[in-house]
């Protein structure tokens, strides 16, 4: 499982620093805007990582947990944890709760990382499966044709004097980012491939409604914008269960 070693990895975090919450936070005051969630509602962030968009849920006064299957992540997160605010690890694949939660979101494409079309399903199936009646899935995924087209394909960067050499590349199912790193201090030298699956509008919509989901809307961007295959950088599915 390359995404659990990764994901838990010093560097993984030292590379992806600078992602932005100031972003995260957009995004969550435009849904908190346009869904307006009942003040009591109970939201499951699936593969939260470090809990920044869990963070800027609960600061609205939602009960929030985010769940990540790296151990690194959750340790780190639960610095922030409160009696509305609760972290936990566990693999998107297993179930974890049944009709509970009035929204359960998966932001920044934390989601296409597995081997299969089963593993997928069942990481839908899980989500699914911890909707109330009548809850809300918001699935945030990447445009791959877009991201495609503006693929820069090799770059270098040195952050803390840690030498990082970033390749993309992609074929007919995935997105691939092999990314080597060079640690001179400490004599480390590793490498990791991100592989991120191909998932068409069409594709994914399948296997949402395979779970029993009703797509309400599907965004482009994270001003909820319509959703453009050929310009849109994300791909952001508003789903419900309806029984």
């Amino acid at each position: 499982m390359w995404f659990k070693n990764w994901f838990n990895s010093p560097y993984y975090h030292l590379l992806y620093a600078n992602r932005d919450d100031a972003e995260a936070a957009a995004f969550i005051t435009t849904l908190v805007d346009y869904f307006k969630p009942n003040p009591n509602s109970k939201m499951l962030d699936v593969g939260c990582g470090r809990g920044r968009h869990s963070r800027q849920l609960a600061s609205y006064g939602y009960d929030v947990t985010g769940i990540d299957v790296a151990p690194e992540n959750i340790k780190y997160a639960n610095q922030f944890a409160t009696p509305q605010l609760h972290f936990e690890i566990h693999d998107m694949r297993q179930l974890y709760t049944a009709r509970s939660m009035d929204y359960v979101f998966n932001f920044f494409t934390s989601f296409g990382y597995f081997n299969s079309k089963h593993e997928h399903a069942r990481a839908l199936h899980m989500m699914a499966t911890a909707l109330k009646k009548d809850g809300i899935l918001v699935l945030d995924y990447v445009n791959s044709e877009v991201a495609i087209q503006q693929l820069v394909t090799k770059e270098q960067k040195q952050i803390r004097q840690i030498n990082f050499t970033i390749e993309r590349w992609h074929d007919n199912t995935h997105l691939y980012k092999r990314i080597d790193v060079e640690d001179p201090k400490k004599g480390i030298v590793l490498t990791h491939t991100e592989k991120v699956a191909r998932f068409s509008k069409e594709i994914l919509s399948a296997l949402l409604l395979q779970q029993g989901l009703t797509i309400k809307s599907v965004w482009g961007d994270y001003q909820l914008n319509s959703f453009d295959a050929g310009q849109s950088p994300r791909m952001i599915f508003y789903a419900q269960r309806e029984h």
